[in-house]
């Protein structure tokens, strides 16, 4: 069965309503291969019933992973990194023919090189991904780089080492035993290998959950076994100087690993839950924040009047969004931008993530009395030229940044709002008086963070005209230009994206903006006289990425969703 055949039969084997079926349809003879894996994660499909489907419509017989006998054959002709892309696995080698497991079995070019580079005939089982993916690290992944070695090197511990009674130099010696601490790294460095920004070591009755969060997104991956946890808990605590004996309290601290060359520092969190501590590891890869303005994802139009707005001599610029929304990259851009040899530039930050050279970057310490307020004030008198303050968290931290504005600094800072226009009646919510806003805010900036289509894989993408109106209905939006789709690929690790950029609102300070602060306007009309003197909104500025082949619809939808 072709290709396009089969994708057809997929498809007339769900009850789909008539829009959304036509929708896929036309997907379907666009993605090619990468269709089935769109039924996947749509949920449409569940991985056993694709299995099921290459076995019922195309004949090939099913590769279970655990159910199946497998006996490691020689592969010194088939390079890992060939394998983990196209998904396929050597299972057994009988008289001159190679059985492979693969999670495409129609995928003939594969097959081909397989046959070639072997010089035997291949015969085909059809696998789910996580299957092939499972049987690839178990009998071909690099001596001691799969988690399933790892933990058979830590050896068979009778039961779960526990904190209660133990003492701490048992407690050191376990978590300094070279598996476990091969097991650590070993986490932490796939974590870098696959770009993620944060480790979570989760805790519950019967397992120890780890999952990475990479594009802004959580995903599970291999986990060690729950009677390793305490011995892997202790080891990132040990790592990171936190007190190996106290469970019962939540501990900060950091870490810095040289890794590929390159030094990385690591920000650890641990919080006491019901069945133990729970770790999020935050990864600080320098190399990895874009700390120029132009890389970000400002248009053409947007990027001129953010740097015009920074790089006035004084007057507050504040940037808005949610938690994780890119807002300290987006500040430290603007230091890049401004930071001179004649300018001081001190910034106060809770925590104080990466570092800048040539700034004063002061870390937030509540528990001695240096908050906000209190270094905010004693910072103004440091004579600083530029004061970025990392987040506008009351009324005496407004009030003393917009004093800090009015008398000849540059300050830029953070809010939690929704967007641009939100940020202002903020403000006058902390009650900041509305005679002082107008002549010491210069602009405010709102972003998200959308994950971009991966280069890799992308392809054009087809979308029916029933999905054209339901995109028209529901957003306002045109579905034209260069939409696209990313199929999956081993460099996006099968997502079809790769890295994220901002959508961007900004909003400039305008004598008309100015009249409506005195007259305490609501977000609303602020945000409507802001719309008619040309600002572009956030969705809008998503929909132009759209239609420019950077991201998806979904994702535009998943992050502007009010």
């Amino acid at each position: 069965m072709n290709r396009r055949l089969f994708n057809e039969s997929l498809l007339a084997s769900l009850n789909l309503p008539a829009g959304e079926r036509e929708e896929l349809l036309a997907r379907a003879h666009t993605e090619g291969a990468a269709f089935a894996k769109t039924l996947v994660s749509r949920g449409l499909l569940s991985p056993e019933a694709l299995r099921g489907a290459y076995e019922s419509l195309c004949g090939f017989s099913p590769f279970r992973g655990e159910g199946s006998e497998v006996r490691p054959v020689p592969a010194e002709t088939l390079p890992l990194t060939f394998l983990r892309a196209r998904l396929l696995v050597p299972v057994s080698l009988d008289d001159g023919t190679l059985v492979v497991a693969m999670a495409d079995p129609l995928d003939a070019e594969a097959r081909e090189a397989v046959a070639k580079a072997t010089g035997r005939r291949v015969v085909v089982l059809a696998g789910t991904e996580e299957e092939v993916r499972e049987a690839i690290e178990k009998m071909y992944g690099e001596s001691g780089s799969s988690m399933e070695r790892l933990v058979e090197q830590v050896g068979e511990e009778g039961e779960e080492i526990r904190t209660e009674g133990d003492k701490v130099e048992h407690l050191i010696g376990v978590a300094s035993e070279a598996p476990i601490i091969r097991l650590v790294n070993f986490i932490i460095a796939r974590a870098i290998e696959r770009g993620a920004s944060d480790i979570h070591l989760e805790p519950y009755e019967k397992t120890l959950r780890v999952r990475y969060r990479i594009d802004g997104l959580l995903g599970d991956v291999d986990s060690p076994p729950k009677r390793l946890q305490t011995a892997i808990l202790s080891r990132v605590k040990i790592m990171s100087r936190l007190n190996i004996a106290e469970s019962r309290l939540p501990q900060d601290g950091r870490i810095k690993l040289r890794i590929s060359g390159k030094e990385i520092d690591f920000r650890v969190s641990t919080v006491p839950t019901l069945y133990g501590e729970s770790v999020v590891i935050r990864i600080l890869d320098q190399a990895s924040v874009p700390l120029n303005l132009g890389t970000l994802g400002f248009s053409d139009k947007a990027l001129p009047a953010f740097r015009e707005m920074v790089t006035t001599p004084h007057g507050m610029v504040l940037v808005t969004g949610p938690t994780g929304s890119g807002k300290t990259t987006t500040l430290y851009g603007a230091l890049q931008e401004i930071r001179t040899s004649e300018r001081k530039v001190i910034t106060i930050e809770d925590p104080v993530e990466y570092q800048i050279p040539g700034v004063n970057q002061i870390q937030v310490k509540p528990q001695i009395g240096l908050t906000f307020a209190s270094g905010l004030r004693s910072i103004v008198r440091q004579d600083p030229d530029v004061i970025l303050v990392g987040e506008i968290r009351d009324r005496e931290t407004a009030e003393i940044a917009i004093h800090s504005a009015l008398t000849g600094h540059m300050v830029l800072s953070t809010l939690h709002t929704n967007d641009a226009a939100g940020a202002i009646a903020r403000l006058l919510e902390m009650g900041v008086e509305e005679y002082l806003l107008p002549s010491s805010l210069t602009g405010v900036l709102a972003q998200r963070l959308v994950r971009t289509i991966c280069k890799a894989c992308s392809v054009p993408r087809e979308i029916s005209q029933a999905f054209r109106e339901e995109i028209y209905r529901e957003a306002g939006f045109v579905a034209e230009g260069d939409i696209r789709v990313g199929r999956g690929c081993e460099a996006c690790g099968g997502t079809g994206f790769r890295g994220r950029m901002g959508i961007f609102e900004i909003l400039p300070v305008t004598d008309k903006i100015r009249e409506l602060i005195l007259g305490r306007a609501d977000a609303g009309a602020i945000r409507a006289s802001a719309v008619d003197g040309g600002m572009v909104l956030l969705r809008a500025d998503g929909w132009e990425k759209v239609r420019r082949g950077m991201t998806t619809i979904e994702e535009v939808v998943r992050v502007t969703r009010e």
